[in-house]
């Protein structure tokens, strides 16, 4: 499916390229993609609720031809939230769902927390993305998703970056994850991809995500526990309807992150997919449309 994209200046001077589908007085859903991959990540999903939603999918800062500004701190994740309010504001749109998959959802979580008591955001669809409470203390306690990070901490470190250099992103990704799905995707996707790592500013600007994020990822040696004083991110309780898929088998992030979610939301849907891996909306995309059609049908 050609999904085709349109230049989108946002308030900030940030420039996203942008998938804009279906009517345009219909509801709008606004897909957030994640690492490494960009708007395609929801091709399935566009493909099934285009005829009836306006399906919206930036390729977010610092992917393929959007905007790569330089400094790692243009990547925090308040200026990431930042950029989806913004770009809604560029397309006219006053409110909409918001939809997000591995960082996507990170940056998801955080738009329907800022959105829902202004009215912009309605609901909150996340695929395979931890609550921002959830992860930082799983991080610390749980050996399982403490060893899953690890990569992260390769993506930070100096060290490697003569390897991107060298390489692109795909040899640092060659060396630090575990979690890709090269055999279950198609190949013609799976070249678009390798030839997107290959731009030597996008997979810095990628890895800068990882970069300014304040996830605090300890090594495998530290202690297992909270640190003395911590607390949890003093954040609000999502009050905005959740769908939360998570896909079992994903590596990078255990199904364990469902465990608290339910405290923190306060309308909780949780649909688990069996036998899937991390890419959920492409690798069982029919289990996520049906999730999504039943979530959207409810809380419509």
């Amino acid at each position: 499916m050609v999904l085709e994209q349109k230049r989108i200046a946002l308030g900030n001077g940030i420039e996203l390229d942008v998938v804009d589908e279906g009517p345009r007085d219909a509801p709008v859903l606004i897909f957030l993609h994640g690492f490494p991959e960009s708007h395609r990540t929801w091709r399935h999903q566009i493909a099934h609720f285009s005829d009836r939603f306006r399906c919206i999918a930036p390729d977010q800062r610092g992917y393929r031809g959007s905007s790569k500004p330089p400094a790692v701190a243009d990547y925090t994740p308040d200026k990431l939230v930042g950029d989806i309010f913004l770009l809604a504001a560029a397309l006219g749109v006053e409110d909409f769902t918001i939809v997000g998959h591995d960082w996507g959802g990170a940056i998801a979580w955080g738009v329907a927390l800022a959105g829902q008591d202004t009215g912009r955001v309605t609901r909150a669809v996340i695929a395979n993305a931890p609550h921002p409470q959830v992860f930082q203390k799983l991080l610390y306690t749980s050996k399982v998703q403490r060893e899953a990070s690890q990569y992260m901490r390769g993506f930070r470190d100096p060290e490697n970056d003569a390897l991107v250099r060298e390489h692109g992103l795909g040899g640092i990704l060659m060396q630090e994850i575990k979690w890709d799905a090269p055999d279950r995707m198609e190949p013609e996707e799976r070249a678009m991809l390798l030839e997107d790592w290959q731009d030597r500013d996008a997979a810095f600007a990628m890895l800068n995500w990882y970069r300014a994020s304040p996830i605090d990822v300890p090594p495998m040696d530290a202690p297992f526990g909270l640190p003395e004083g911590w607390t949890a991110p003093a954040l609000p309780k999502l009050r905005l309807p959740a769908l939360v898929i998570w896909a079992q088998d994903d590596l990078a992030l255990p199904p364990e992150n469902t465990a608290g979610m339910r405290e923190c939301i306060e309308d909780f849907t949780l649909v688990e997919v069996p036998n899937c891996g991390h890419f959920v909306p492409w690798e069982a995309p029919l289990a996520v449309n049906e999730a999504m059609e039943t979530f959207l049908e409810r809380t419509a």
